[in-house]
């Protein structure tokens, strides 16, 4: 058994399969999962595991490119938004380099969500608290 780090199998199974510019979104509880793509649900009950945590989770684990996100959730859900925001601030301070944040329009983060590895569903209830990875590469 893994003492540290990521212990969910698929997620971290997931993360070691990863090539440059390949995605992997995190998703509130109620982003529709695209025919096709993988779905690893974590989801418990409302607010288990929350999506921050899950993102922190993922971070601790994944080289990345970029991150996206829809332009919905700044004004919908801010305090949520922002606190992500931080997050990946802390992250890119860490890292000693920026982590690109790029901003679409929900119905066009929806379709992007096709061309992810799989999609992590969390127990979050915070609208617009979806946000795909771009991997990087170590090197």
């Amino acid at each position: 058994m893994k003492r540290t780090g990521l212990l969910n199998s698929e997620l971290s199974y997931i993360i070691s399969k990863l090539g440059h510019f390949d995605a992997l979104t995190v998703c509130d509880a109620g982003l529709p999962v695209p025919e096709g793509v993988q779905r690893i649900d974590l989801a418990v009950s409302e607010g288990i595991p929350s999506f921050i945590d899950v993102v922190k989770a993922v971070l601790m684990e994944m080289e990345l490119e970029s991150v996206e996100l829809a332009e919905e959730f700044k004004d919908v859900s801010p305090a949520r938004h922002d606190e992500l925001i931080s997050v990946l601030e802390m992250e890119s301070a860490q890292r000693g380099k920026d982590i690109p944040v790029d901003y679409v329009r929900h119905v066009n983060f929806k379709l992007n969500t096709k061309k992810s590895v799989a999609i992590v569903r969390t127990g979050e209830f915070t609208p617009y608290a979806n946000m795909t990875f771009k991997a990087g590469v170590v090197f």
